[in-house]
């Protein structure tokens, strides 16, 4: 009988695909996220603006309880019922609006600036919770956006895992998953995949570690020095957990090694004497800090 054999799975050229069709689908949410992003600022402006006014309009409200508290003592004695006293010296002001009662009391009445506060704090209620409803609908749709943007980004990496154990020589022609300066030195840096270390090279054919970086973030008309250290000084500090494409990783105490932050805990580095440009998984080495250049 013969022995069976393996599923050799899909081919570089399927991985590549799906992962292109992946990068295109990550970058259709990303900008629903920012657009979404942008309508939140939005509504939160909004909502911030009708607060605001209601509050104007509760300050007047107040103004107008202590003129008329007198009235309100006067009404209580006579055994009365004031619609307007009632609804200025109302604790929920609103509850008493909402009685039909009230409402036809202040058309028929000449109480013109007892009502048209009534209707500016009925608009300003209504405006306020109009604004507040949109900004936690746009806060749902960014978490749900995101949920997906996570799914999404997790398969690409699985799969791009996948390409750098069939054909390693690939990455550099997959697309980089980001926007802005730092996503655009990465591209580059991907084209060096499989080109040499050699100590203080910096391109265009051979790199060390700081060489590597250096040269990309050249391509997009930025400037580092030519040694980790003063890379480490270049821009501003994040954490691992805030690490995104293109930001710069440093290792060890003194600094001395470094690469270029790719996704899914891995980075593109120009490694040691004998090796080549490749992505590495960042686990397992004594992490120093990342360093947002752009």
């Amino acid at each position: 009988m013969a022995a069976a054999h393996a599923d050799p799975g899909p081919s570089a050229k399927e991985l590549k695909t799906q992962a292109t069709k992946l990068a295109d689908q990550l970058e259709q949410l990303t900008e629903q996220y920012n657009g979404l992003k942008v309508k939140l600022q939005q509504s939160q402006r909004a909502a911030k603006v009708a607060t605001d006014n209601a509050k104007r309009q509760e300050e007047a409200l107040r103004g107008i309880r202590e003129r008329v508290g007198a009235l309100a003592a006067t009404s209580y004695m006579q055994g009365g019922s004031d619609p307007t006293v009632s609804f200025v010296a109302s604790q929920d002001p609103q509850a008493v609006l909402d009685q039909a009662a009230t409402l036809n009391y202040f058309a028929t009445q000449d109480s013109t600036r007892v009502l048209g506060l009534m209707q500016t704090m009925q608009a300003a209620q209504r405006a306020r919770k109009a604004a507040e409803t949109r900004a936690q609908q746009v806060t749902q749709l960014r978490a749900q956006l995101d949920v997906q943007r996570k799914k999404v980004t997790q398969l690409y990496e699985k799969i791009r895992g996948q390409l750098v154990k069939k054909d390693p020589s690939e990455l550099g022609k997959l697309p980089v998953i980001g926007t802005g300066k730092a996503a655009q030195a990465l591209r580059y840096a991907m084209t060096k995949i499989g080109r040499p270390y050699v100590w203080g090279a910096a391109g265009p054919t051979t790199f060390d570690c700081s060489g590597l970086t250096m040269w990309a973030y050249k391509q997009v008309g930025i400037n580092l020095p030519h040694y980790t250290g003063s890379q480490w000084n270049a821009g501003t500090r994040v954490s691992e957990s805030e690490l995104q494409p293109g930001d710069l990783v440093f290792f060890h105490s003194d600094l001395h090694h470094m690469g270029m932050y790719v996704g899914d805990g891995k980075m593109l580095h120009a490694p040691h004497t004998g090796d080549v440009v490749k992505i590495a998984p960042m686990a397992g080495r004594p992490f120093a800090g990342g360093v947002r250049v752009a």
